[in-house]
């Protein structure tokens, strides 16, 4: 029903995957012939979006006029329904606050409920956003390294409350973890729930890629566990991940503590921002009311890839890689090579003719690791496979 397999061209669309990480990669690498490149580095698919959505937004597009609008309720049930039936998390729809994505709904939250010189806590390695936008807005941040002892990544709670203890103010928990694909257990976040509550942390949860989970694993929103209702927990969610939509720029903030939610809007007011606009509307609607199945889809087919990426890669001498749990990015471990960072970026963009994403963007503790999109017809992942092998050779 749906052709993952089919290969589209999107160098010259003004691609910041296939176009502009040329210029990137060349300027940080001194790599001069970057036009043979492969591309598996940012997060976003080369799959074609599911039809319905470009079917919505044609058909919106009809309508000769495009003045002032409003997301309608019925949107906004769409989105209730999709989190009830896939994620049995039953959403308020006054609690949903809308943005242009949750990078910018993560800026203004911050901007809103901290002060410069505030403590913004982050555990490592993380998603780069995550300690540069608190640093931008002059909020010193804290970091706090997930414990590696059985090689996953899992919270260390006693040294999380350490730093808790300092006076943090913000705690920014990405759950499924990026870049190292892990679903929390329940029992974790509670366990950080109540961290929260102890030391009057207000708990941002971006679950931007909780729809993405693979072979039996589930993914549990933040504000349904325990005494969830009894911490200041902002919920970041969207359809962009999901459904390869990221240049439409549509992000929801779940609030449901009415005095945070107020203060956003206080903040929204006083930056004139609006909600979503017309055809990012009608992209959610559509997603979130017709798209179960290619995404089930989706799910699967990447779930192939990775299990192709996870058996080639670990053939190679010195490199470990285990499937994630959720995500379409695959975390590599490249330590036992004995090769630096710099060398191995090097090695893939010079032999391999393959860009990928160096460790370190994710903290110093991402040293000793790449990451790679698989979200991509499987023939790309054979060339990225075969570029990897050669780099190495």
């Amino acid at each position: 029903m749906f052709n993952f397999d089919e290969l589209h061209n999107r160098k010259n669309t003004n691609s910041l995957k296939w176009d502009l990480f040329k210029e990137r990669y060349k300027a940080q690498y001194k790599v001069e012939n970057v036009e043979e490149i492969l591309p598996m580095w940012v997060a976003d698919m080369d799959f074609a979006i599911p039809q319905i959505i470009t079917d919505a937004i044609k058909e919106r597009l009809d309508h000769p006029i495009f003045g002032y609008s409003y997301v309608s309720d019925a949107c906004k049930e769409s989105i209730v329904g999709w989190f009830e039936r896939r994620h049995n998390w039953t959403i308020d729809p006054k609690s949903i606050l809308f943005h242009q994505g949750v990078v910018p709904a993560l800026a203004t939250i911050i901007e809103t409920f901290t002060e410069p010189g505030d403590k913004v806590a982050v555990s490592t390695p993380i998603y780069p956003p995550f300690f540069s936008i608190p640093k931008a807005q002059n909020r010193e941040v804290v970091e706090c390294k997930l414990d590696t002892s059985n090689n996953d990544y899992n919270y260390d709670f006693d040294a999380l409350e350490e730093q808790f203890k300092t006076g943090v103010k913000v705690y920014i928990l990405c759950s499924p973890h990026n870049p190292g694909g892990k679903v929390w257990l329940r029992e974790d976040l509670e366990q950080l729930v109540q961290l929260c509550i102890k030391y009057d942390v207000l708990l941002i949860s971006d679950e931007i890629h909780a729809d993405i989970v693979f072979d039996g694993a589930k993914h549990i929103p933040t504000l349904t566990v325990k005494d969830a209702d009894k911490a200041k927990i902002i919920t970041c969610i969207a359809p962009t991940k999901t459904f390869n939509i990221a240049g439409i720029h549509a992000a929801m903030m779940v609030v449901p503590n009415v005095e945070l939610r107020n203060k956003l809007n206080f903040n929204k007011a006083a930056h004139g921002r609006d909600d979503l606009n017309i055809l990012a509307a009608a992209a959610v609607k559509a997603a979130y009311d017709e798209g179960d199945e290619w995404v089930d889809a989706m799910i699967q087919y990447v779930s192939n890839n990775m299990d192709y990426v996870v058996e080639h890669l670990n053939k190679i001498e010195g490199i470990k890689v285990t499937k994630p749990q959720s995500t379409y990015l695959i975390w590599i471990d490249y330590r036992e090579t004995g090769l630096d960072e710099k060398e191995m970026m090097l090695r893939l963009l010079e032999k391999g003719k393959l860009a990928l994403e160096p460790g370190t963007k994710y903290t110093e503790a991402g040293r000793g690791f790449l990451r790679m999109n698989v979200a991509c017809p499987l023939d790309t992942v054979k060339e990225g496979v075969e570029g990897f092998k050669k780099a190495l050779l």
